[in-house]
Parts: structure tokens; sequence; C-alpha cells
């Protein structure tokens, strides 16, 4: 299927529906007295939205408004994965003190047309569609993670957030051109054919190696590969929290999509077997497997110095990262698969670490490791064990869906014979696992002292935290039904 612009919109309703529900929200913010209830209204606009998603599952894969981008069984995992994202993030912002009265109807509008963008940068199949979603996407993010104006460290991310975006992504621009002066094509699937003969001309294989360089450093400050990460701590710590998770969560996950999504049918192709080889005369999964490697270290290993919990989690996001890339550097579906797992894992309890903390920052005002002291103890005792739960699903520990998710991302890597990789990545899962431990203590060793509040939780931020365990625990010990999702959705239509 390869349709027009006409035909495609009919395969195009989530997209449609978050489009039309920003200007919605923004619409009901200046004409009527809703401003109360927007974050209501902007979460059945993004229920409806991943119901259509459904749709989408059930139609013919193929190609969508001239080739620009592909409705495929990858795309749809990652829109459902954006769709849950955005849920919890409008769910933690509607229970957040820091965001009472900010400007609900931009705040919603921005962060449903953000969405948006991953929807895109997940199904692009044109290097000038990936770069236009790349940059909506990051154009939202900047004004996000600066929405709170009084905030000197929302200003301070947002500028920081700002300039590392703008030069990432001139990089990113300068490599997509070069590839485009190579084989006159912007469609990945053309350019899959077209390198292999031009790497094979003398000369063209190291500005094809610039490129490809090139490139990375665009995607690669998306998912806060080192070493283009600098900015996510200070981005992490200044943005406000339930925006915090959104980028940890969202922003990771597009990215790791659009790298996936352009390296795999573009500059590497499928030989049988579940398995892939890469462009001859471009070893990137050699440098991608460096870089994995210097990813989880660096990530894990300034975590461990870190007070702020914001910041702690902004390394080990880093670090995660790290992890999820051993999945990309194997070249076989199974890799892939382990990725998209993960993907839903790193979701459950990455998103249900940063609600716990919402839940103390609001009644403690701050954000340190100090602020969980003696939580158990605190009338905190189901927050104090769902934070541990997911602090050890983190970590990689038995029996939480975080162990299964990281067997799975060794398991590709060890069937590669890739030791050097699995034993810096085990080496790393043990640092990580102390700096969690680290909040764990805190919460039930160390002592409450005078002054430390009691801890109520509300319904809502309960109620989020509860079906974040639930998920925890269960693909813990159920994980079948994920990993044949994944299992499905690791196709790239046109390849």
């Amino acid at each position: 299927m390869d349709l027009g612009n006409a035909a495609s919109l009919a395969y195009h309703v989530p997209e449609l529906v978050l489009a039309g529900g920003s200007i919605v929200v923004l619409l009901l913010d200046v004409f009527t007295g809703m401003k109360a209830r927007l974050g209501e209204v902007a979460l059945l606009i993004v229920a409806f939205a991943i119901f259509t998603i459904g749709y989408g599952a059930s139609a013919q894969q193929g190609y969508l408004f001239n080739r620009m981008v592909a409705l495929d069984s990858f795309a749809l995992f990652f829109k459902f994965l954006f769709g849950f994202t955005t849920l919890a993030t409008i769910w933690m912002s509607t229970g957040s003190r820091e965001l009472d009265g900010e400007h609900p109807g931009e705040y919603y509008s921005i962060l449903l047309a953000g969405t948006l963008g991953m929807f895109y940068m997940a199904s692009a199949t044109n290097l000038l569609m990936a770069y236009l979603a790349l940059e909506f996407v990051s154009l939202t993010s900047y004004i996000l993670s600066g929405f709170l104006r009084h905030r000197e460290r929302g200003a301070e991310a947002s500028l920081k957030y700002l300039i590392y975006g703008g030069v990432a992504s001139g990089a990113m621009l300068y490599g997509f051109s070069l590839l485009y002066a190579l084989t006159g094509t912007l469609d990945y699937a053309e350019l899959g054919h077209k390198l292999a003969a031009v790497a094979a001309v003398p000369g063209n294989g190291a500005i094809l190696f610039i490129a490809v360089t090139l490139t990375l450093v665009g995607i690669g400050y998306k998912i806060a590969m080192v070493p283009f990460h600098q900015w996510s701590p200070d981005v992490y710590e200044g943005s406000p929290l339930p925006i915090t998770a959104y980028l940890a969560v969202g922003s990771k996950a597009a990215g790791l999509a659009l790298l996936i999504r352009f390296f795999y049918p573009a500059l590497s192709s499928a030989v049988g077997d579940g398995t892939w080889t890469a462009l001859h005369g471009v070893a990137w999964p050699t440098l991608m497997s460096v870089v994995a490697m210097v990813t989880m270290t660096v990530g894990n290993l300034t975590a461990l110095r870190q007070q702020n919990v914001k910041r702690l989690l902004a390394y080990s996001s880093i670090a995660h990262a790290g992890y999820m890339l051993m999945g990309f550097v194997v070249l076989t579906d199974g890799g892939l698969r382990a990725i998209l797992f993960y993907s839903v894992v790193y979701y459950l309890m990455n998103l249900g670490a940063f609600a716990v903390l919402l839940l103390v920052v609001n009644q403690t005002g701050r954000e340190d490791i100090e602020a969980f002291r003696g939580l158990a103890w605190r009338g905190g005792a189901p927050v104090a064990i769902a934070m541990l739960i997911f602090l050890f699903s983190l970590a990689g520990l038995p029996p939480f869906a975080g162990f299964i998710g990281k067997a799975y991302l060794f398991a590709a890597v060890i069937e590669q014979k890739m030791w050097l990789l699995a034993l810096v990545a085990a080496l790393n899962s043990v640092v990580g696992l102390a700096y969690y431990v680290r909040i764990a203590r805190a919460m039930f060793l160390d002592q409450p002292v005078a002054g430390d509040p009691e801890i109520a939780v509300d319904t809502s931020n309960g109620v989020l935290i509860g079906m974040l365990v639930a998920g925890t625990l269960v693909f813990g010990l159920w994980w079948t039904p994920v990993i044949n999702f994944a299992d499905r959705s690791v196709v790239f239509f046109g390849n």
C-alpha cells in the first residue's frame, strides 16, 4: 500500500486526534471557564487517540503521504508507548502542586503537540520528515522544560536544552545533506539500496562515515547517549517533575524509534533468520558498541555522587540508554525485540519512580534523598514499598519486570558472543544497584527527624502508582503478552 495525501488521512486518525485536540484545549482555555478541567479533557483526548491506534493495527501496512511515513507494526508499537506515556504525564500533571495555575491551556496543548511529533519520529521513512519530526518534538520540549517561568532553574534548563538541541540538530541536518549528496534520495528504502553501491566507490567510505557520525549526534542527543548527554541532568532537574518523567521516557523512546528505523532499513539489510548485516565500509555496530559501554558506565558512575533524586534518575536514564543500545548493536531481530520489551518495562518502573518522587515533592517541597528519610515510618509505608519495587526493578533484580528486560538484552548480546559488552553491562548493573539502595536505605533504615512531615497518599497519585506497581510486578512474572507484542512489532514496511 502506497497512498497519496488524501487517501492517507483515513489511516492517520490518531495524529489527527492529537492535532485537533491540541487546538481544542487552547480554545477551551480561551473561551470557556474550564481551566481547572483541562487536564481531564487532555486525558480524554489522549485516551481516544490510543483507542484509534488500534484501528491502524488492523489496516493493511504500507506507506502514507507519498512515502513520507509508514504504517507498520513498528510504528504502531511506539505510538502506543507514546500515548500511554503522555497519559501518565497528564495524570501526574493534574496532581502536581508546582503546576497549579500555570497556564493549563498552553501546557496541555504543547504536551499533546509534542506527542504528535513523537508519532512522526517513529513512523518517518524520509530524511526530511525525520528531521521535521525531531525538531518539532525538540521545540515543544524546550518550552515544557522551562514552563515554570518564575523558576530560575527552569529558565536555565530550557536555555541549555535549546543550545544543545540546536547544535545537535544542525549536525544531524548536515549529515543528512551528505547522505542526500551521495545518493540523490531522501527515502530510507532507496538509501539502503543506493548506499551499498556508493560505499564501494573509493573515497566515499570516509564521507559516508562522517555523514553517519553527524546523524548520530542529532539522534544521540535525543536519547541522552554519551557524549551527547550533558544537557539531561540540568534539564531534568530544572523542568517540572511531570515533564522530567515525560522526557525520560517518551523523548528517549522517540529517539530510539528514530535510531532503529533509520539504521536498520537504511544502513543495514536483512539476511534471513532474523539477522542483519551492516552496510559494508561503515562499521557503525562497532562504534555503537563502544558508545553503549561508555554511556552505561558514565551514567552509573556519575549517579553514585548525586544527592538530588531528579539528577540521580537523570544519570540512571543515561545508563539505561546504554543498556538499550546493547540490543541495537547485535544486528538481530532478537536484539530489537529486547529493546522494544525493555521500553515498556522502562516506562513502568521509571514513571513509577517519578510518580513517587512527585508525591514526596508535593508534601515536602524537597527532591533530595533526605526527603525520603524514614518515609516508611512517616505514614508513607505503601509509597516506600512501591518506590522499593521501582528501584529494584531499575536495578534489574528478580522477580520484577526490569530483570526480565535485562535478561532479554543480555541474551541477545551473549547469543552474538559479544562478551566484552555483556561483561561491562553486568558490572554496571552492580554499580547501579549501589545508588538505588541509597534511596531504599533512606526510606527504611534512616529514622525521621523533627520537622519531617507525614506523607499522605492522595487518591489520584495513589491510583497511578498502584497501576505502575502492578505492571512492574505482573510483567516480571508473566511477560509473554508483552514480548509477543514486541516480537510482532519488529517489522519495517518496505525493507
